[in-house]
């Protein structure tokens, strides 16, 4: 630990706190690198602590949804070391975009985002998630998915659900693309987590972590639609249902998964569905 200087904090929310960043202790003057992050649950499955493991192996608890001050350390414009190290959004964009010239659907979305990048904009949000997915399915390009990603990541829950089904999207890929960080891949999922505990009203927040427990145990994994695609011999249809089955597994497992589906029952499935996804795109090339 190490005296700070309190001139150039920023404030964000506990769950937007990421392996390495330097967390301004409650002593007066202090401040610690992070080492590893959780997020406790409470009764309900609704996220209620950040537990923080800083240098000295110290466990600091922080409720959800509390605002705590780190040492600006990565770009301030709040891109992520990979994209600052890319330049501007729009330049990651098309860095990546040049790299994959063969995929008609990343040159498409590629040509939408150089017209500016809003990341308040849902549209934006929207195509960013659609080029990290496609990166992650169609390209298996993990890297480059993940850069997209945090892109997103670093926008907080507004209380606009419309955008945010964009932003927890990409949490989700980010979550599991560092599944083998778990500090790291556990702040993604405490971002989602918060969003779900943001509902202050008591009865309010108890019916919905009720609703999302039933969603989390009963999910929606498209099989009906798939068995049909595939006995009709719509492999391009099928392909496009396992892609949704694929965020509704990401989104699973970044909730630590459900009473029905475990965290490597989902990694299996997750890798399963990919697999099944490369099959496609390999057939449709064929055709």
């Amino acid at each position: 630990m190490a005296d700070r200087d309190m001139t150039g904090l920023r404030a964000i929310p506990a769950e937007r706190l990421v392996v390495g960043d330097r967390l301004a202790l409650a002593e007066h003057g202090r401040s610690a690198d992070v080492t590893a992050i959780e997020a406790e649950h409470d009764d309900y499955g609704v996220a209620a602590l950040v537990v923080v493991t800083v240098e000295d192996e110290r466990r600091i608890s922080i409720a959800a949804g509390s605002t705590i001050h780190v040492e600006s350390a990565e770009a301030e414009l709040g891109t992520t070391a990979v994209a600052a190290d890319q330049g501007s959004p729009e330049a990651l964009v098309a860095r990546i975009a040049q790299a994959h010239e063969h995929s008609a659907a990343l040159q498409e979305i590629a040509g939408r985002l150089a017209k500016g990048i809003n990341l308040k904009a849902g549209s934006n949000l929207q195509d960013l998630h659609q080029f990290a997915t496609t990166l992650l399915v169609d390209e298996a390009d993990t890297a480059a998915a993940l850069s997209i990603a945090d892109l997103l990541a670093t926008q907080p829950f507004d209380g606009n659900f419309g955008r945010w089904k964009w932003i927890e999207g990409a949490l989700a890929i980010a979550a599991y693309l560092t599944r083998h960080d778990a500090g790291r891949s556990a702040g993604y999922s405490a971002a989602i987590l918060a969003a779900d505990a943001a509902e202050t009203d008591p009865l309010r927040a108890k019916t919905a972590a009720m609703y999302r427990q039933r969603q989390l145990n009963e999910p929606n994994v498209y099989d009906p639609e798939i068995l049909r695609a595939s006995a009709a011999g719509r492999s391009h249809v099928e392909r496009d249902w396992r892609v949704l089955r694929i965020g509704v597994l990401l989104y699973l497992r970044a909730h630590g998964g459900s009473e029905t589906l475990s965290q490597d029952v989902l990694e299996r499935r997750i890798a399963a569905e990919l697999a099944a996804v490369a099959a496609l795109n390999e057939r449709l090339a064929e055709s």
